[in-house]
C-alpha cells in the first residue's frame, strides 16, 4: 500500500509534465494564431510578440521535461506555479476587459474562454500544491538534463515555426499588377469608393483563405490601437456573401466597408492570384503592399498615424 502511495505523486508529476508538453505543442500547430492573441492586448509589438509566443512555449516544454525528469524538484515546481499564476493574471485581466475569445492555451483543439481557463488553472494548481514535499532523482546530470531541455526546445520551437520578422517579412511583396489595379479603381463597383482619395487600405480577400482571415485579425487591431478611420479601410472579396459572414466571424475583424467583386477573373489578375494582399495608397498611389507574413507594423503605424 505503501508503495502505491509513493507511485501516486510521481504519476500525477509525469502527467501534469505531459499537460505542459501537449499544451506547448497544440500553440505550435496553432502558432499563427497564438502569436495574434498575444499581440491582442498590446502589450507588445507585432514583432515581439513574435518572440514572446515562441518563449511561452519553450517554457512549457522546458517545464514539461523537468517534471517527468523528476530532478531539481524545486526548480520545476516552482517555475510551473509561476507560470500557471502569470496565465492566470493574464486571464483575470482577460476577464476585467470583457473578454470571451478563446485563450490559445490549448491552441484551438480544445477552446477555453477565460472563465473556462481560470478553472482549469485553479484545478492544475490544486494538483501542483502538494507536489511540493516530493523527493526528486538526484543525479549528477541534473542540470544537463536542464540545459538539454533549454537548447532542444529552443531549437525545435523555432525550426518548426521561425518568426515571420525573421524570414519573410523582410521580403518584401509585389504581387500587385499595376495596371489592372488601376482599372479596377475606375470601373464597378469600386469607382464610387472615392479610393484615390487620400490615404486608403485596400485589401484583396478570398472569404475561405484562413490566411486572409488571420490578415484582417491582425489589420484590425492595428487599425484599432494607431486610429485610422474605419471608413479608409475596404475589403474586396472573392467569394460570396455568405462567405463574408462567415469571415468576419472567423476573423474577428472589425467590420469594414466591403465589396464582392463580381469579376473573379479579373481579381485574380490584379494580386497574381495571391490571398491576402493589402494595398496601403495615398492619393491613388500604391505605397505600401503585404501578405499575411510581411506586415511591418512600423509602417503601417506611421502610415495610420499621419
Amino acid at each position: 500500500m505503501n508503495k502505491i502511495f509513493g507511485i501516486v505523486p510521481i504519476v500525477m508529476k509525469v502527467l501534469l509534465g505531459l499537460v505542459f508538453i501537449a499544451s506547448a505543442i497544440m500553440k505550435i500547430v496553432d502558432m499563427d494564431q497564438f502569436e495574434i492573441y498575444i499581440y491582442s492586448y498590446h502589450f507588445f509589438s507585432l514583432n515581439f510578440s513574435f518572440l514572446v509566443a515562441r518563449a511561452a512555449i519553450v517554457l512549457e516544454l522546458v517545464l514539461g521535461i523537468g517534471l517527468i525528469s523528476n530532478t531539481m524538484h524545486k526548480l520545476y515546481w516552482w517555475g510551473s506555479m509561476a507560470m500557471l499564476l502569470g496565465y492566470t493574471l493574464l486571464l483575470i485581466y482577460a476577464l476585467v476587459i470583457g473578454r470571451t475569445d478563446n485563450c490559445h492555451c490549448f491552441g484551438d483543439f480544445l477552446q477555453f474562454d477565460p472563465k473556462q481557463s481560470l478553472i482549469k488553472n485553479g484545478v492544475l494548481i490544486m494538483l501542483f500544491l502538494p507536489l511540493y514535499w516530493m523527493g526528486e532523482w538526484e543525479t549528477r546530470f541534473r542540470w544537463l538534463i536542464l540545459c538539454l531541455a533549454v537548447v532542444a526546445s529552443t531549437v525545435t520551437v523555432f525550426a518548426v515555426s521561425p518568426p515571420d520578422n525573421f524570414i519573410s517579412a523582410n521580403t518584401a511583396q509585389h504581387n500587385l499588377q499595376v495596371e489592372p489595379f488601376n482599372e479596377i479603381l475606375d470601373e464597378a463597383p469600386l469607382d464610387s469608393l472615392n479610393l484615390r482619395d487620400g490615404k486608403q487600405v485596400v485589401c484583396f480577400f478570398s472569404t475561405g483563405c484562413e490566411f486572409c482571415q488571420m490578415a484582417a485579425h491582425k489589420l484590425s487591431l492595428m487599425q484599432q490601437f494607431y486610429g485610422f478611420p474605419a471608413n479608409r479601410i475596404t475589403y474586396v472579396f472573392m467569394g460570396s456573401e455568405e462567405g463574408i459572414t462567415r469571415f468576419y466571424e472567423k476573423s474577428e475583424s472589425a467590420p469594414y466597408r466591403d465589396v464582392l467583386y463580381p469579376d473573379a477573373v479579373q481579381l485574380l489578375k490584379v494580386i497574381n492570384g495571391i490571398f491576402p494582399t493589402i494595398i496601403f495608397m495615398d492619393n491613388g498611389e500604391p505605397i505600401y503592399e503585404y501578405g499575411f507574413r510581411g506586415m511591418k507594423e512600423e509602417e503601417i503605424k506611421a502610415f495610420m498615424a499621419n
